[in-house]
């Protein structure tokens, strides 16, 4: 007599790299084949994105829409053109110290050679930095570049769509409690099963410590920082890769920011965003955006937090 398989719910986790960075994955489930199925679906959205709107492929949509635009409006897909957007929308908001054409200058840095652009370089390419030359046709589903030489980069929005989007799949599958994570952006649903997540802010310059731990329930964590992509020039400069739009630099004042919200593509662009605003400015800005948070690390290891948070505890 065959005896019936035995269904235990447990936490199941599952990790995979994708857009260029480490996707982690956990999550209750009832039972391993269910488990696996669901994983698989989120972790291949991860590959199908960075297959859109990577900037490293040639055969990304991206690519296309960069080598065609500005000759001729370019047919786009709803995923990208959401992204173009809200991304669009984080510009205006920020009164473009959030700019996906950053990349007109962005694309002249190579972190892996450590090599940068002259300030010659970067003045020829500068005038190429303007969201407001990127135009959306909603109607018809395409993007025009109003200028030769101006290239978007979606590095700084495109991971927290993904991570929506794996949500997404996994609260159609009716998964419960979960945590998903891409880099810097991070969704949770519900809680750890009657305790809060537990969600560490890293310390800037220590990889091992957190300055703050968060406990948080169904929330989106967007964390930006200067010590994802760098490099230490000659000078002993930190050349990293948050490059603000009017210079055609790395941004200087702040060493990272994390954004508390409903979604993680909202997230992930506004962490951007307050970067290059700084401080200041940036807590402006956050503060009259209902159910966003943030707090900022600044280049005095100063913390900043939003009018919602309490700063919460410390790590020693």
């Amino acid at each position: 007599m065959l005896l019936p398989t035995l269904v235990q719910a447990q936490w199941y986790r599952y990790t995979d790299t994708a857009m260029t960075t480490s996707i982690d994955l956990e999550f209750w489930a009832e039972d391993r084949a269910f488990a696996e199925r669901t994983a698989n679906r989120v972790l291949s959205v991860f590959h199908q994105v960075d297959q859109q709107m990577s900037r490293y492929r040639e055969d990304s949509e991206l690519s296309r829409v960069n080598r065609e635009a500005a000759g001729h409006p370019v047919k786009v897909s709803s995923g990208l053109l959401r992204v173009l957007q809200k991304a669009r929308m984080v510009s205006d908001l920020s009164n473009g110290a959030f700019d996906i054409s950053f990349g007109s200058v962005g694309y002249l840095y190579d972190y892996r050679a450590k090599q940068q652009p002259t300030d010659e370089d970067i003045a020829s390419h500068l005038g190429q930095i303007n969201y407001r030359d990127i135009v959306l046709d909603e109607e018809n589903s395409s993007v025009a570049y109003r200028q030769q030489g101006l290239l978007v980069d979606l590095g700084g929005i495109a991971k927290g769509y993904a991570v929506d989007l794996g949500v997404g799949i996994l609260k159609k599958a009716g998964v419960r409690h979960a945590r998903l994570s891409a880099g810097g952006d991070m969704r949770l649903i519900g809680d750890r099963r009657g305790r809060p997540w537990v969600v560490g802010v890293r310390d800037p310059r220590t990889e091992d410590r957190n300055a703050v731990v968060l406990p948080l329930v169904d929330t989106a964590v967007s964390t930006s920082g200067d010590y994802e992509r760098f490099f230490i020039d000659e000078a002993g400069n930190r050349i990293h890769h948050i490059i603000a739009p009017g210079t055609g630099k790395p941004v200087r004042g702040v060493q990272s920011v994390t954004i508390l919200g409903e979604d993680a593509l909202t997230t992930d662009g506004l962490s951007t965003a307050v970067f290059v605003l700084g401080s200041e400015q940036g807590l402006e800005m956050i503060n009259r955006l209902p159910g966003i948070d943030a707090i900022i690390i600044d280049e005095h290891r100063r913390m900043h937090y939003s009018e919602g948070l309490q700063p919460p505890e410390s790590v020693n």
